[in-house]
């Protein structure tokens, strides 16, 4: 069988779509791609079972949408495997209807978290024949590649499809019963790896690319994550499993730069040996080592490990500077928390990143700019090194999503909004006064003290600049998205 897997190009005055691989849906002016693991393990898995595996990102290859469907008829698959996320769904809905209409016969199955919240929706709004729910798409997609081509062999749990008349069919509740050590080694080539292994602001050096030793985030309890809509429970593979891949990583493809994209990378004892084998090896001298991680999870002993182990970048969660709302979105975290692992961690030579969201329901102008200061703050005094801030989003399938439905806070349920770009919940606090407090947030970079505490650490100083260069085209584009 041939098997497409695709991102149709999105064209949109708002910028670049970061679909891929991605919890939290933006548009960028300046573009910005991360590798889409998962999917590379289904391209991957499929290969491997005997099938004939074409890799087309229209979005990442910058495509027109004449030249994508123009190579997506020449690849003439049988399947194609679609991702879409919230903001884009109406868009996916539409590049089905235009592939079906040039290729009535083609069988097209939709995955993310979106399809896997509302699954009937997409099924009733568009031509797709199946809907792969759940975070374990690579598996279902090689399960249902060989119940097409024999139907004796049944639908694994999640899978949404049509019967002989039309009618919607389901086989349950998706199971997270999948051995996450069973996976190959990815292929990077058949994947196109280098197509997201410059234009990605983690990166300090590149060519970079994703691993993932778990899915997904052990904590996994925050109301407005989408990805605990994919991954209701946490699994993970071996230290040796991913060290064994980096490995391959920097003898096979020279990478350079490594982000593990686990919703929260894991701690205690895993850590410790993940952090042992990197070192024992020698590779903690060779790369960078990037991953998420939560405030309040480790030691002072724990990040100096990380640091001699090759750990260059810990993306944090800061989300909030106030208890009531950090308590409201079930981060189990104090705030207190927040300053000390931020200079814990960066005490340690750590580049520390934080994600930041404002526009909460019940949060008011004196929070936001408590949130606003904490933020700044941390850049000030060098124990944030960059931050991310957004507009929060109720995504569908999130308890966040359920309780502003039921308590009539919802602005609005036309999905092409839900972009991060403006407000969706009713709060007191205008609009505008959101976006000026984000444009606040990044205009921190740009502090003297920020600039300071910047120029003290750097070490390499052609690499930083050239990273430096990069993040300031990064802040401007940010600023544009938020004007």
């Amino acid at each position: 069988m041939k098997i497409a897997i695709a991102y149709p190009p999105i064209i949109s005055p708002k910028g670049v779509p970061l679909l891929s691989q991605n919890r939290q849906f933006q548009w960028f002016a300046r573009p910005t791609f991360i590798y889409p693991v998962v999917p590379a393990y289904a391209a991957t898995m499929a290969r491997d079972a005997g099938h004939n595996v074409f890799w087309l990102d229209g979005i990442a290859s910058g495509m027109k949408d004449g030249d994508f469907l123009a190579k997506l008829a020449d690849s003439a698959p049988d399947l194609i495997l679609l991702e879409t996320k919230t903001p884009v769904v109406h868009a996916t809905w539409d590049w089905i209807e235009t592939i079906k209409r040039s290729m009535p016969s083609v069988r097209i199955a939709l995955c993310g978290d979106h399809p896997t919240a509302l699954p009937r929706e997409s099924m009733e709004n568009s031509r797709a024949d199946y809907i792969l729910t759940g975070g374990d798409y690579d598996f279902l997609l090689v399960n249902l590649a060989a119940h097409i081509e024999d139907n004796a062999i049944p639908l694994e749990p999640g899978i949404w499809h049509r019967g002989p008349n039309g009618e919607i069919l389901t086989t349950g509740i998706f199971e997270l019963n999948h051995d996450l050590n069973s996976l190959p080694r990815i292929d990077r080539d058949l994947t196109q790896w280098r197509l997201y292994s410059v234009r990605n602001g983690n990166y300090r050096r590149t060519p970079g690319t994703y691993v993932m030793a778990g899915r997904d985030c052990w904590h996994g309890r925050c109301t407005f994550c989408s990805w605990t809509t994919l991954y209701p429970s946490y699994r993970t593979r071996t230290p040796e499993s991913v060290v064994d891949e980096i490995g391959e990583l920097i003898e096979r493809y020279g990478v350079r730069e490594v982000m593990d994209d686990t919703g929260c990378f894991p701690a205690g004892d895993w850590l410790r040996r993940f952090c042992n084998l990197m070192i024992g090896r020698g590779y903690a001298k060779r790369i960078y080592f990037d991953c998420n991680m939560r405030f309040g999870a480790l030691s002072r002993e724990d990040y100096a490990l990380m640091k001699k182990a090759g750990f260059r970048f810990v993306l944090f969660g800061l989300e909030s500077a106030n208890q009531a709302t950090l308590d409201l979105v079930n981060k189990n975290l104090r705030v207190e928390d927040i300053r000390e692992g931020a200079r814990l961690a960066s005490e340690a030579g750590l580049d520390v990143h934080v994600t930041v969201m404002l526009g909460y329901p019940w949060e008011n102008a004196v929070e936001i700019d408590r949130t606003v200061a904490l933020a700044r703050d941390l850049m000030k005094r060098g124990w944030a090194y960059t931050l991310q801030a957004t507009m929060i989003i109720p995504y569908p399938g999130t308890p966040l999503f359920r309780e502003c439905r039921e308590k009539g806070l919802l602005l609005t349920e036309n999905w092409d909004d839900y972009d991060m770009r403006r407000q969706i919940m009713k709060t007191e606090v205008p609009e505008e006064d959101i976006r000026r407090a984000i444009r606040r947030i990044y205009g921190s970079f740009m502090h003297p003290l920020a600039l300071w505490n910047r120029l003290l650490h750097t070490r390499h100083p052609l690499e930083d600049a050239r990273f430096y260069m990069r993040g300031i085209l990064s802040l401007f584009g940010h600023l544009k998205d938020f004007h």
